[in-house]
């Protein structure tokens, strides 16, 4: 996946708290061939409740409620939402595993405070605007508005660089095999030996 550190796109706000995964991609479209892609059955269900990205052609931030993505832990979600060209979702809380999956795959889980996400909503009202994401310095611009986001270090340096975990974990590959010869020469014991 290609890494990125700042994003500008248009935002749109989904008023509902606990955004479950089932709601994000239902299970019966799962069947689907990934390489098919997911971004036509993203909030299959819920568009008869007028959705914004289906008013909205083009929407590539969502300002959602609490606990976004929480539910099972389908990835299918995360490919729905990245498929559909949403490149971060901003919410006071996420189900743990939808962050991680997102963090995966390249879409920005921004966690903001309660207050952040009020004035987000109000800025944004019931229309769109274009926002910009800036993942080195945790900020949002909407207008004169700067506000901030959190995202953990280690999430952040995967979505910058465009890396996986085996990634993260490769870019420490010198201290690792510090730590291994140092090891095997206090204790060698523990390494097994031919013959």
């Amino acid at each position: 996946m290609a890494g990125w550190s700042n994003h500008t796109g248009t935002a749109v706000v989904l008023p509902r708290e606990n955004v479950d995964t089932d709601q994000i991609i239902p299970a019966r479209f799962m069947a689907t061939p990934r390489s098919e892609g997911y971004g036509p059955f993203l909030f299959h269900d819920l568009r008869d409740e007028g959705f914004p990205t289906m008013r909205v052609p083009g929407a590539e931030v969502l300002v959602a409620g609490r606990n976004f993505g929480c539910g099972s832990s389908r990835e299918a979600a995360v490919y729905a939402l990245v498929d559909a060209g949403i490149r971060a979702v901003i919410a006071p809380s996420f189900g743990d595993i939808f962050a991680g999956n997102a963090v995966n795959n390249g879409l920005l889980p921004a966690r903001v405070d309660d207050c952040t996400a009020v004035t987000l909503v109000s800025a944004l009202g019931t229309g769109q605007a274009d926002l910009t994401l800036d993942i080195p310095s945790r900020r949002i611009m909407l207008g004169d508005l700067e506000l901030s986001f959190e995202l953990p270090d280690p999430a952040a340096t995967k979505l910058i660089n465009g890396w996986d975990d085996i990634d993260l974990t490769r870019a420490h590959a010198e201290q690792i095999e510090s730590y291994r010869a140092s090891r095997e020469a206090t204790a060698q014991w523990v390494w097994p030996r031919a013959g």
